[in-house]
């Protein structure tokens, strides 16, 4: 909390932050969907922090099919195509929190369960490896002292960057904003316009490049809206 602190404490100045997501094992492994409905029940809420977000900020080779990695392995792991697609839909900026939607993966997984006595037994190519997830912050040194200032820093700034300040900070924010709506707010009702295209912006079903680049847009319309 401390350094989100130190981002909106100052109206004349954002603090930009960039980090990086650190994968550690659980050492917990699921062979077949009752396992790994199992693991859900008791597994770290960073785990599922991870398994959701963790592809958006880590390098990988190959285009993603599916968002998150509960998707992902029962598609191409236990081939399990209905219960693929419903559990790829699923938005974790709609959750107010991570035991939400840890509890909306579980009723998913019990629903697939109870359509067919065999999906107990069917075990997986692979085994799902449960990852937990933990978060290391770097302050940049880069201060930006208006909004102004801001349209002409986002296209710059790094992936771990929008991560941290767009995504991230839902977890730390109070009502679940990103840290660049909270910042604004100190700036009066000016800029409520620019915040709410902000907003606007999509969070999940996008690259970072992507979410980068239409935050950029949203604030330079926004910037200049404002000063019109």
């Amino acid at each position: 909390m401390q350094e989100h602190a130190d981002t909106v404490s100052d109206t004349q100045s954002f603090s930009i932050k960039d980090c990086a997501l650190i994968a550690i094992s659980t050492g917990r492994r699921a062979y077949n969907l009752r396992d790994l409905s199992e693991h859900l029940r008791s597994v770290a809420v960073d785990s599922i922090y991870y398994h959701f977000w963790g592809g958006l900020i880590q390098a990988r080779f190959d285009e993603r099919e599916y968002n998150n990695d509960f998707a992902s392995w029962v598609r191409h792991a236990l081939h399990d195509a209905p219960l693929a697609e419903r559990l790829a839909v699923l938005d974790p900026t709609d959750f107010d929190e991570l035991e939400a939607l840890r509890r909306e993966l579980m009723e998913l997984m019990d629903q697939r369960l109870d359509e067919s006595e065999s999906l107990h037994w069917v075990q997986a190519t692979h085994p799902f490896e449960f990852i937990r997830s933990q978060i290391v912050i770097f302050d940049t040194r880069h201060r930006i002292h208006s909004p102004e200032e801001l349209a002409e820093a986002l296209p710059g700034l790094s992936i771990g960057s929008i991560f941290y300040h767009f995504i991230d900070a839902r977890r730390r924010v109070p009502d679940h904003v990103d840290d660049f709506r909270q910042w604004l707010a100190t700036f009066g009702e000016r800029y409520d316009r620019l915040r709410e295209r902000i907003a606007e912006v999509e969070a999940y079903f996008s690259s970072v490049s992507e979410i980068r680049e239409r935050l950029a847009h949203a604030v330079h319309i926004g910037v200049e809206e404002a000063a019109s």
